[in-house]
């Protein structure tokens, strides 16, 4: 596999494609872990050495436009294909593609996705396939694992290229980049995923611990892509690296669109609210001090009462 794509073409990817096949991936493992857990229990010597699974995979078509050299991904769907006999079902394909023609007439099939850590060879098979629907089809791979370490979307494309290797022409894949490209209905959607509860509820203290995280995760980014730039401006001070007029204006409109912190607006406005939130918290200490003093003496009445009225009927008897 190469490096990078010589084609020059640009690509665009929607949220939603990489939502479908995310959910995919998810119903897919999800319906796999009975028949996992059967297996795993059934094992001789009481499951020892008993080795994972390997994550399942998933294979589907992604849909779009192409004008130009920009290709705008903006759907997918399902394919039904068997890796270990590399059987497209075609008759399903054609279904879902008339299917799709009479919504989106517009839209026509620019490849197709799967899921794994990095193309492999056999993913050329089901790439063959579809070069008779179109002549250069576009692999979308997305990484399943997790990584905490990584900022990137474990999103990828591939194309796939013609190269000589030993005196013999063959279709390699070859890493395009891409940009994210959203509507409103689209962000709208992500930014409701994105806020969606639990299943089971939740506490208070659990969805404000995740909504923190994720504010301490945009700030991180934040923070090391600010740190990026300002290197760039530092090596384009000293003259390590040649000077962009276009970029330095898309940087300056940038660095406008930061809040600026240091200013006396700023510090009032930080200050007020600060103060705000103490003066909340005080008031919440005082009215839990409060409550429990009435409780307290509310039992020290009716113990006093109680006292009384027994030394009363004592001393009347």
């Amino acid at each position: 596999m190469a490096s990078s794509s010589s084609s020059g073409l640009t690509f665009k990817l929607h949220p939603l494609v990489i939502v479908n096949i995310s959910d995919h991936y998810t119903r897919v493992k999800s319906q796999m872990n009975p028949t996992l857990a059967s297996h795993s229990n059934a094992a001789p010597n009481g499951g020892d050495g008993v080795v994972s699974p390997l994550p399942p995979r998933v294979y589907g078509c992604v849909i779009g436009v192409q004008k130009g050299r920009t290709v705008e991904i903006f759907n997918s769907f399902e394919l039904l294909y068997d890796p270990s006999t590399h059987s497209l079902d075609r008759s399903f394909l054609e279904k879902k593609q008339e299917l799709y023609k009479k919504v989106f007439p517009h839209f026509y099939i620019l490849g197709w996705y799967s899921t794994g850590s990095d193309a492999e060879e056999s993913d050329m098979h089901i790439h063959k396939a579809l070069m008779d629907i179109n002549e250069s089809p576009v692999y979308v791979l997305l990484n399943p694992s997790i990584n905490h370490s990584q900022k990137d979307l474990p999103v990828s494309i591939y194309e796939s290229e013609l190269h000589v290797i030993d005196g013999i022409p063959q279709l390699i894949f070859v890493r395009s980049s891409y940009t994210i490209e959203t509507v409103e209905a689209e962000r709208i959607s992500v930014d409701h995923v994105a806020h969606l509860k639990p299943s089971d509820g939740g506490s208070a203290a659990t969805q404000l611990a995740a909504h923190l995280t994720g504010i301490h995760s945009a700030i991180k980014m934040l923070h090391s892509r600010i740190k990026v730039l300002h290197h760039y401006l530092l090596a384009m001070q000293k003259g390590d690296v040649p000077f962009e007029n276009s970029l330095l204006r898309q940087v300056s409109s940038l660095l406008r669109r930061l809040p600026a912190i240091e200013s006396g607006k700023f510090q009032d406005d930080f200050l007020m609210e600060y103060n705000d939130t103490l003066l909340i918290s005080y008031l919440a200490v005082l009215t839990n001090c409060s409550s429990a003093m009435n409780e307290l003496v509310d039992k020290f009445n009716t113990a006093y009462d109680r006292h009384s009225r027994r030394g009363g009927r004592t001393a009347f008897m």
